[in-house]
Order: C-alpha cells, then structure tokens, then sequence
C-alpha cells in the first residue's frame, strides 16, 4: 500500500511537471532570445546604426595602444556641462528650481544617455527569510538571517529571479541600527552557530551508524578509531585572545560601531556579463528578448536590487530603515553611486574605486576610457552610451565630449545626502586606469550643489580646472560631500574607520550597549 501511494505520487509529480513545460512551451511565452555577449553587442550596435567603434585602450603601459596617463592630453573638452544652468539656460538660484527643474532633466539625460531607463512594468518582489541564526562576529554577539527576494515571474515563467542578501545585525546594542548595504559576491553566514558537544556526539554516532549501513566495511575502520568524529566543530571566537594587531575588518568595524551591514549579489539580480543581458531581472522585464537602446543595463539592475533590498529592510524592526547606506568597490562603486543618485531612500554611500562609469569624468582621457565601456563592458550601460565610442555611424561619429552630461552630475543627484568617493593610490593597485584625478574633479565640480542645497562641500572652491588633490591620507571629510584618498590598493577597507565615524556624525546615531 505504501509503495503504491510513493507511486502515485511521483506520477502526479510528472504529470504536473509536464504539464507546467507544456505551458512554458506553448506560444503563449516568446520564446528566450540566446546570445553571446559578441552577438548582443553586434544587435545593439545594429539599433544604433553603428558601423564601427574605436577600440578601448590596454591597461599595460607598454602596449602601443596603452592607455594615456599623461594629464596633459586628459582634457580635451576641459568644460564640463553646467551643473547650474537649465537647459533654458536660466541659472539655478534656489532649491526650489534645483527640485523641480534642473534635477529632473539631469535624471532624463543620464539615464536616457548612459544608465538606461526603469522600465514602467517591473514585477514585485516577495521577500523570505530563509534561516534567523544568532552568531558571533569577532568579540561580537550578532543575529544573520538569510534573506531571498523572489521576483514575481507569472508573466514570464522562462527566467526566475531569486535576490540573495544576507542582514547581520549586532546583538549587544539598543536598537533599531543603521545599516550599510555592500554590493559583493554571493552572502554567506558569517559565523554559523554549531551544535553543543552533546548534540555533536548524537550527529556522529547517528552518522556512523548511517554510513555503516550503506557500506558495512566501514565499521572495521570506525572500531580501529573509536574516538574519531567525522562530524567536527568549526573554531568559534577565542574570547581570551588578543585582539588581532592592525584594523579590524570592515563589517567587525560597523558591527563594534553599533551599525549592522547587508551584503547583497548582484548577479543573483541581473549577471555580469553580456551574455546574460536576456536573462536577469533585464531579460524578465524584456521576456526573453534583446534590450532596446534606452533600457537599462546591469548597473541600473543592480541598483534597482538593492532598493528591492531596501523594501525588506523597512519591514524588519532590527533595522533604522532611515539610516541605510550603499557601498561597494570598483564595478560596485559604479553601482553604489548609481544606487545612491537615484534611490533617495539610501541616506549614506561610500564609493569605492569606482573609475569611469562611476565618479571619474566621462570626456576625460585618462586610464578606462568611454571605449572601455562602449566595447567588453557595454552592458553596464544604456545601448545609447555606446554611440560615444563610435567612429562610423549613421550619425558620423561621437566621442565622450559629446555626452550631454558627466559624472559630476552623477554625484549631485546624490545632494544632499551623505557621499563619500574613496580611493587607494597606484602604487598598491589602485591602477592610474581608474584616473582618481578625474573623479577628484567631479566631486570638486558637483559641491556647488551640495552647497546650493545647504550642505557642505569639501570645503575648496568649485573651480575643478585648478583645485590640487590633497595628498594621500589627507581627507576633505567634515562635510557631507566627503573625499579621501587613502595609501592601500583597489578597496576601501582602509577609508572604513574614517566613513564609520564620519557617517555616525552625520546621522546622529551613537551605539546605546544593551543593558542586561
């Protein structure tokens, strides 16, 4: 009878299988366009009418075609759009037309020309925490949950959607706490709590028992080690060790500082590659098909995924959802600026390295070029920030001094909320190609928003032709709008225990230890 009853139900289980591939099948889907990156690159500069594209630079100095880092060829339109004049060619002299006026049409260009657009038809997100686990971080009492975001697919079932990110929150503070949201790779619990040595013991005689079963040879083995564990404790934190020598990690500093912290995938919210422009939150909103010139691509997707984050994070009571910022380096310093402009929940960002496509100056030539972006990793972007690096089109051709916008503006979008663009020098990895000069321009040119909207700057002037970079460790960061080039490689670990205590500052949240 009970064999019976398995297999009935694993004959319902097939039929209902079948049935859900018949739909999925049926001419009601499109069916999913399959490109190679090479072949969606080739469609989109189809769309555009684009018949060639200069080649990107080499990052190595001693190829021919080496990138320039030569500051005195870096400018070849030194006049950057006004950041301050409405395309009427009205000045801005209030917050009022900033607002209404000249903020929206800075949007439209960016996203239009380099960003790409939302889509009106984006589908919702459930959110589910999978597993609540109470840990330590370091000397830290935390609680992790692992969190999935599930991306409504009913309208087209070909591509699912889950958002990985995972929320660690101190233990041992009064809260609700803020918290810092890190683009990175895919979340993890950052120290699993373990069972008990009783509960460990009953794991491994059960499991020895187990394996006997399936290979009866194995007992001779475990008879010949009787005290032998298989199943064995992970090293928990030594509560008696000395603190470690040097700075504690990033996220041990947030969770000391009282502060909790998310790491979120992005490509669990669209892949990074071109390849996986069909797939991915882009392709589900597309069904399946090739991107048109004004769409999104992957660092608007991103963006779009950690404000999907940022819905959750309302809804749990450990989190100050008005106290939530966005971090990430290089790709993901691109995309935590990107998050920051245009999702004005995100109080707080630090931006990490993020070269061209992020803070550094799209028209100038300095490392990573526009090329660099028009060709490997056109997909970042709108299609129509490809025809910056076209040399024959149908509309001849354009280079990034034809943008109608540039990263300075970028930045203001961010006034005025708290902004922090950190670097690390050359010497330790922090390549020339990210030109931390250009983006040392762009925030020098994007304060005068700040301080039209009644926050501080960098406290220069905004002349970003002839303010000098501050030397390394010397930091502009007593206001809201902050810079510092720190001496360490391509991160922002070292920028850490500066942005803590300045972000702390600026929201006005001090750690309150929980009394026991």
């Amino acid at each position: 009878m009970k064999t019976s009853l398995i297999f009935l139900l694993v004959i319902n289980f097939a039929a209902a299988s079948m049935a859900q591939e018949e739909k999925v099948g049926n001419s009601k889907y499109s069916p999913l366009v399959t490109f190679t990156a090479q072949q969606d690159h080739d469609n989109m500069m189809q769309q555009l009418g684009i018949k060639a594209l200069r080649p990107g630079p080499s990052g190595n100095e001693s190829d021919p075609n080496h990138a320039n880092t030569d500051e005195s060829l870096a400018n070849p339109c030194p006049q950057l759009p006004d950041i301050l004049i409405t395309r009427s060619g009205k000045k801005v002299t209030s917050e009022e037309m900033w607002w209404k006026q000249r903020r929206p049409e800075i949007a439209e260009d960016i996203e239009r020309e380099v960003y790409g657009c939302l889509p009106q038809n984006i589908p919702n997100v459930k959110w589910t925490v999978k597993i609540t686990d109470r840990e330590f971080v370091g000397w830290t009492p935390v609680i992790a949950k692992q969190l999935v975001g599930h991306v409504d697919n009913s309208e087209y079932p070909l591509i699912n959607v889950d958002i990985n990110m995972m929320l660690v929150v101190p233990a041992n503070v009064k809260g609700p706490v803020p918290v810092l949201m890190m683009f990175g790779g895919r979340p993890s619990f950052p120290s699993p709590a373990q069972p008990s040595p009783d509960d460990m013991e009953k794991l491994n005689t059960t499991f020895k028992e187990m394996m006997i079963k399936i290979n009866p040879e194995l007992k001779s083995i475990f008879d010949q080690y009787p005290a032998y564990m298989p199943i064995t404790r992970l090293a928990g934190p030594n509560f008696f060790a000395p603190k470690p020598e040097g700075d504690l990690s990033p996220t041990e500093q947030l969770l000391a500082a009282g502060w909790g912290y998310v790491t979120i995938d992005p490509n669990s919210i669209q892949a990074d590659n071109g390849a996986g422009i069909t797939r991915g939150i882009i392709g589900l909103v597309n069904k399946g098909q090739p991107r048109k010139p004004d769409d999104w691509g992957a660092l608007r997707a991103w963006a779009w995924g950690a404000a999907r984050g940022l819905d959750y994070l309302e809804t749990d009571s450990l989190v100050d959802s008005k106290k939530v910022g966005i971090e990430g380096v290089s790709r993901y310093g691109k995309a935590a600026l990107v998050t920051l402009a245009f999702e004005p929940r995100f109080v707080v960002g630090l931006i990490g390295s993020s070269g061209k496509g992020g803070a550094t100056l799209h028209r100038r030539v300095f490392g990573e070029a526009v090329e660099s972006l028009t060709g490997g990793e056109y997909y970042w972007m709108a299609g129509n920030y490809m025809k910056y690096g076209a040399s024959e089109a149908v509309f001849g051709s354009k280079t990034g001094c034809d943008l109608p916008v540039d990263s300075h503006e970028l930045i203001a979008l961010c006034a005025p909320r708290f902004t922090f663009i950190s670097y690390g020098i050359p010497e330790k990895g922090d390549a020339k190609w990210l030109d931390q000069h250009g983006s040392y321009m762009a925030t020098i040119a994007a304060g005068s928003v700040f301080k039209l909207l009644g926050v501080k700057d960098l406290g220069v002037s905004n002349d970003y032709l002839t303010e000098k970079m501050p030397p390394v460790n010397t930091g502009f960061i007593e206001g809201e709008l902050a810079w510092r080039q720190h001496d360490g490689g391509h991160t922002d670990a070292p920028n850490f225990k500066y942005f803590i205590p300045w972000a702390s500052k600026l929201l006005k949240y001090e750690r309150t230890p929980v009394r026991r």
